[in-house]
């Protein structure tokens, strides 16, 4: 089952509650982008591609939803949704990066009607989270490359088929090892506030039958002191031009230990993730969430009343304490500055797909993407839906 999906049936978005799990499986049904938008900041839905296929689902819905007659009329209504929906989550920039290719293709493509330019948003969202998945496998296997037979795997927080459209980032890479016949056990940090890593994490792997032991967060520096950890994997939200990573806070003290300790230390993202716009993870937004996530669990109080409380549901952890950043195009090794650009525009050009995929293909009109198509097999095309 993957983490959201579109629902032909009554044309609204569907997505695993992921609030409830693992006590209960619920699939909420959305038919307005707001909700939507409810839905990502509440973390019914979490984890960076995830929230991406959301943004994207969500601005096809914006365009059903939109009374407009005409494309300017329609425009305008995509920008407030993509306005509202980026403010979802902030420091998640796949989030915004889905919204403006929802929005930069509703800019370009010249159709002949409003319906047409409707289902060509909607297939669109339905092309990038197919690609979503098909990026995840690919960062699997490149990332399983360096995951050894055998190997003790410290993972923090959730980066499986839940954070993601379906297979997964961080929990992608143990996948793909262990299809490959590689015997590993991963170490599942709690991560709290939310506990993503004993809620989540722990039941995907047991869904899968893939060995695995729950600790407290605070037992990491232990493991790896005495020798039982291996390598160290998790995610990220934003990832700066330099290589800083921003990710579930906790993530930059288990970096730190695992440079103290010898132990390799990979972030595995999607290029999407990449904000190539951030010189350095300094210019990286940390989102402050709710005090009740950290003064109660699972509803009940486990702090004073009133007591003061900062909730930050990232940190930043500086480039040089990663080994590397696993992405469908590869790993990205120092100098980051120059193999993080490299992989973001190889993604863009795999995206693109074809030779007349230039800067300013999204202008092409619709009959010559057609043909074009015919010829090369151009994936404007399909993206669009056209």
């Amino acid at each position: 089952m993957r983490t959201i999906w579109w629902n032909s049936n009554n044309r609204t978005v569907q997505m695993i509650d992921q609030r409830l799990l693992p006590h209960r499986l619920e699939l909420p049904e959305f038919a307005d982008y707001r909700a939507v938008a409810a839905a990502i900041h509440n973390m019914t839905i979490r984890g960076a591609p995830a929230i991406g296929a959301a943004g994207a689902y969500a601005m096809a819905l914006a365009a059903l939803q939109s009374p407009a007659q005409t494309r300017d009329s329609l425009l305008i209504d995509l920008q407030a949704a993509k306005t509202v929906l980026d403010a979802a989550r902030p420091t998640a920039v796949n989030l915004s990066w889905a919204t403006q290719r929802l929005l930069d293709l509703a800019y370009h493509l010249v159709l002949p009607n409003m319906d047409d330019l409707r289902s060509a948003l909607l297939a669109a969202a339905e092309r990038l989270a197919d690609e979503d998945v098909e990026i995840n496998r690919r960062m699997g296997a490149f990332g399983a490359a360096v995951i050894l037979d055998g190997a003790n795997i410290l993972h923090h927080c959730n980066t499986g088929s839940l954070a993601a459209v379906d297979y997964g980032t961080a929990l992608g890479v143990v996948r793909a090892a262990v299809e490959q016949g590689k015997k590993v056990h991963v170490w599942v940090d709690e991560t709290r506030p939310r506990l993503q890593g004993a809620r989540l994490t722990a039941w995907e792997l047991m869904q899968d039958g893939i060995p695995m032991t729950l600790i407290a967060d605070n037992a990491a520096g232990h493991l790896m002191r005495t020798g039982k950890v291996d390598v160290v994997l998790f995610g990220a939200d934003r990832v700066a031009a330099n290589g800083d990573v921003a990710n579930k806070v906790g993530s930059y003290s288990l970096a730190v230990l695992a440079q103290e300790n010898g132990i390799p230390c990979y972030s595995v993202v999607p290029t999407s993730t990449v904000d190539l716009n951030l010189p350095s993870g300094d210019h990286i937004p940390i989102e402050e969430r709710a005090a009740d996530e950290v003064t109660h669990v699972g509803g009940v109080a486990v702090a004073p009343a009133q007591v003061p409380v900062l909730n930050l549901a990232f940190d930043v952890t500086p480039h040089r304490y990663l080994t590397g950043i696993m992405t469908e195009e590869g790993i990205c090794y120092p100098p980051f500055t120059v193999s993080l650009r490299q992989a973001k525009e190889a993604a863009e050009a795999r995206i693109r797909g074809c030779a007349v995929a230039q800067p300013g293909c999204a202008v092409i009109g619709a009959a010559e993407r057609r043909r074009n198509y015919k010829n090369d097999g151009c994936r404007c095309y399909r993206i669009a839906g056209l």
